[in-house]
């Protein structure tokens, strides 16, 4: 059990306090909706817009915003208490009833009065309004909830840690506003009619249809509903994925250490760029006028068709774009497995083939079950494939979308077919969660390992060479076309070279001030970039966070908590877009229109893969090192900082690499938050592509691949490898 000191608690105690008064008398209270903090600071004690918490409760009659003052000076008399337990609930009952104030307050008033019916039925009319909560605001809630965990941690909660407590409380409440909040906000419109009023029928009314649930083969369209077309799709894609990354993490990790590196690189190239890319690279190859189509009806007389579009084309564009995700996170793992179990499995006369079998792929269970997850909710989410390869062969995130913005604008339909991606998404997380068990996977523990591991039987290899091998060049070739895109004057008639799309984007120019950025593409990766370095360290930070919690700590509501980092995977991106502006267009939270809302998107869209990595990566780390730490007198910050963050590097580069490459690279999820401030690449380029200026577009996406390749590799040098205490294999003669 850790307990802090004292005096430690009180000055944290008093610190959180002042921090607290400090924010709702001098900070701004509301959301600026122009100009910067520092300007707003000389007016916290004047007008309505840029006035502190204090000068608005008393100045400007926003008396309920006192209810977080009353909550906070009720938490700081804690520390005239020397009781632990009086301690205790002198801080949960002041944070308690400053968090609920402000919260209830902050959602029952808003712009224009009561934002709930029947508040305006039960108290008639008010002029009372307010906007949404800014800096002060923010600030103070913080406070009030560092506040919270002392007090739980002096209650007895969480064995006395309080950063465990912290960690959990504020992990929870940022997944309880930005995943948990939007996304029920959007749901709850699949029971709601026409008229905005609550009726059950109107759910089964949108669902309960032959085309939703119609039985039939999976791969036809006529005969199958489009909830077993995207259930077939997500499990066959998510096999698929699983499969072909573990064999090239096996390759990489075992077998061919000299091509490690290009390994990655190639492995890496399809999570690099905009899905749609991909689809395009396809269909020049498979598409009725690609090369295949042309050399079958050259060489055969076989005229050309859309065969390609379907079904199996989409499952292919999957498997392209998925099959990175599942390698991240197997090479973790693969690089965990102890070589010492190994060894003494074949010192007990176990051949390699019997080792591998019966010791290294149940070690590896863990990134399998993972991986697996991670594959098929990313199937269930994807809309851009669908559409550039699906043809006739539909699938709900297809339906979603254009129930968003078709002709029909149904946004009912769209939350009734979320629901069912939800569903279909928990069932597979409690299947998971069930596979896994309890057991134990445990494969870095405080001993040395001096192990060399084991190459790969002879079967395994040829199946990595046989399988991986053609689908990495098969990435290669797709790549190719796509940088070869750029470079020739138009594609399929004018094979002339030339630099014209690049000019057009990126040109720079001397002019009397010195450089220019003349090209049409700056502004928009500027403001990617910017963003997505933003997001990217939160992402991954608060993504191993959250693992660690899962892994080493128990506490009450667990399996929601872990289910909650995961939903925003279970949701089609642009229903998450949607999702984000109407919760976030509105008091007590405005951020529609900012940078800000886009970087939240970029931080919980990409939040599951780094809490599945972690996950993976915290299951092979035996716990005597997080033990041996804390018997040390290392507090838990300092553990994580030095024991455990060191051996879960793999994990971190994964989720670095995943949330700021994505964060580039998407589109659903942002592509309703963009405004011509915030334009983003990736809308770029989809403009560009809806004028037919398909030049430009792969123009700017080679640039984007040569880019967040270097990002990739400078992320690597920068965390490193961890040093696991083995020998390094000798090399092949």
């Amino acid at each position: 059990m850790t307990h802090e000191h004292p005096w430690r608690l009180r000055r944290a105690i008093a610190l959180w306090v002042a921090l607290g008064l400090a924010a709702f008398v001098l900070l701004p209270w509301y959301f600026l909706q122009s100009g910067g903090l520092g300007a707003a600071l000389s007016g916290v004690w004047g007008g309505t817009a840029t006035a502190s918490g204090w000068t608005q409760s008393w100045s400007h009659h926003r008396v309920w915003l006192a209810s977080g003052l009353a909550g906070l000076l009720l938490a700081g008399t804690a520390l005239l208490s020397p009781h632990a337990r009086w301690q205790g609930l002198l801080l949960c009952s002041g944070s308690v009833l400053g968090l609920a104030g402000l919260l209830l307050s902050g959602f029952a008033i808003g712009m224009v009065g009561w934002s709930w019916d029947w508040l305006n039925a039960l108290m008639g009319p008010t002029e009372l309004t307010q906007p949404g909560m800014g800096w002060g605001g923010f600030v103070m809630v913080v406070c009030l909830l560092a506040l919270l965990s002392i007090g739980v941690t002096r209650l007895g909660g969480f064995k006395g840690d309080a950063f465990v407590a912290g960690a959990v409380l504020g992990c929870a409440a940022l997944l309880a506003l930005f995943v948990v909040y939007p996304v029920i906000k959007s749901l709850m419109g699949s029971v709601l009619n026409d008229e905005g009023q609550f009726a059950a029928a109107a759910l089964w009314e949108r669902i309960g249809t032959a085309r939703i649930w119609g039985l039939g083969c999976v791969v036809s369209q006529s005969r199958c509903g489009v909830a077993w077309n995207t259930l077939g799709l997500a499990l066959l894609t998510a096999a698929g994925t699983t499969f072909l990354g573990t064999l090239i993490a096996l390759w990489a990790e075992r077998e061919a250490k000299r091509l490690a590196r290009p390994l990655n690189i190639l492995a890496m190239l399809p999570i690099i760029t905009p899905p749609f890319v991909v689809g395009l690279g396809l269909i020049l190859l498979f598409g009725r006028a690609g090369l295949y189509n042309q050399f079958m009806e050259w060489a055969f007389n076989i005229e050309p068709t859309r065969w390609f579009y379907g079904f199996f084309g989409v499952w292919l564009a999957q498997l392209f774009a998925f099959t990175p995700i599942a390698f991240m996170i197997m090479r973790g793992v693969v690089q965990g497995v102890s070589p010492s179990m190994e060894e003494a499995a074949q010192t007990l006369r176990a051949n390699r083939m019997q080792t591998f079998w019966s010791v290294t792929l149940p070690l590896l269970k863990p990134g399998l079950a993972n991986a697996f997850l991670v594959g098929f909710i990313e199937s269930m989410a994807d809309f851009g494939n669908p559409i550039v390869v699906g043809g006739q062969f539909a699938v709900l995130s297809t339906e979603i979308f254009f129930a968003i913005v078709g002709s029909s604008l149904d946004p009912g339909m769209a939350a009734a077919l979320s629901l069912i991606l939800t569903l279909f998404a928990l069932v597979v997380f409690f299947i998971q969660r069930r596979v896994l068990g309890k057991g134990s996977f445990t494969t870095v523990a405080g001993k040395g390992d001096a192990g060399l591991p084991m190459p790969l039987p002879a079967a395994v290899r040829k199946l990595c060479l046989g399988v991986a091998g053609p689908w990495l060049l098969f990435t290669l070739v797709v790549y190719l076309f796509a940088f070869a895109g750029g470079f020739v004057q138009t594609w399929g008639r004018d094979y002339t070279p030339t630099l014209n799309h690049f000019r057009t984007a990126f040109d720079v120019q001397w002019g009397e001030y010195g450089w220019v950025w003349a090209g049409t593409a700056w502004n928009s990766l500027f403001t990617t970039l910017s963003l997505a370095a933003m997001a990217a360290p939160i992402c991954a930070g608060m993504g191993l966070l959250i693992a660690w919690l899962l892994a080493r700590t128990e506490f009450r509501g667990k399996a929601s908590f872990e289910f909650s980092a995961l939903l925003t995977f279970a949701v089609p991106g642009t229903v998450l877009g949607v999702s984000y502006i109407l919760a976030f267009n509105v008091p007590p939270v405005e951020l529609t229109g900012t940078g800000l809302i886009i970087v939240l998107c970029f931080v919980f869209r990409n939040l599951p893969v780094g809490v599945r990595a972690g996950t993976a990566a915290f299951k092979q780390l035996d716990r005597s090192l997080d033990e041996a730490s804390l018997m040390l007198r290392a507090n838990t910050l300092t553990t994580l900082r030095r024991v455990v963050l060191p051996l879960i590097k793999p994990a971190l580069v994964a989720a670095l690499v995943y949330s700021f490459v994505r964060s580039i690279t998407t589109v659903s999820a942002v592509i309703f938050l963009v405004t011509a401030q915030y334009e983003l690449s990736t809308t770029y380029i989809i403009g560009r592509v809806g004028n037919g200026d398909y030049g430009v577009a792969l123009a700017y996406c080679t640039v984007l691949i040569v880019l967040m390749s270097c990002s990739t590799l400078l992320v690597q040098a920068l965390v490193g490898e961890r040093k696991l205490g083995r020998r390094a294999t000798p090399a092949a003669h």
